[in-house]
């Protein structure tokens, strides 16, 4: 997998008065970085795999968060999920994933993880904490706000794990 750049007669080739974010969002000679993170098939075709801000690092393997959530989401108990990078200091991060159940439903990360084994995900893409949640922080344009998700996971870190109505502990 990685990041789909591109440069043609019809791309930018930059942002008026912003050299700061011309050189994040494209490279030296001129190809914008799109984000996207792409995987080649072996048929010679591209598949979308997520977002390169979307993806979850743990001990050196890209995880697409979207890609767990979008195999979560067949679920009966799931209505949505975010599936969060947490800080770990073994493997640099670990999948948290925050999950408002369907009307009463309930949910715990062993039959999350079950499920997600039953759809073929390897055992390294399962989500490690489970975090139930009434509703998401959203943006105005009602983007879920996975940086407010995660700073509360940081800021729960010093709080015991798997206390009533909040996380379950991670898997090792």
């Amino acid at each position: 997998m990685g990041e789909l750049i591109c440069r043609g007669p019809y791309t930018i080739r930059g942002y008026l008065d912003a050299d700061e974010h011309n050189a994040r969002t494209f490279t030296a000679d001129g190809f914008y970085r799109t984000g996207d993170v792409m995987r080649r098939r072996p048929d010679g075709n591209y598949v979308v795999e997520g977002r390169m801000k979307d993806l979850i690092n743990r001990g050196g393997e890209k995880i697409s968060a979207e890609e767990v959530e979008d195999l979560a989401l067949g679920h009966p108990a799931i209505r949505n999920i975010a599936a969060v990078a947490m800080p770990d200091p073994v493997l640099g991060e670990r999948m948290c994933a925050f999950v408002i159940l369907q009307p009463g439903a309930t949910l715990d990360l062993e039959e999350l993880c079950g499920f997600l084994t039953e759809r073929g995900v390897a055992r390294f893409k399962h989500p490690e904490r489970l975090e139930l949640v009434e509703e998401f922080p959203l943006s105005p344009v009602g983007k879920v706000q996975k940086k407010k998700l995660a700073a509360r996971l940081v800021a729960d870190s010093t709080e015991r794990v798997g206390t009533p109505g909040s996380a379950q502990p991670a898997r090792t």
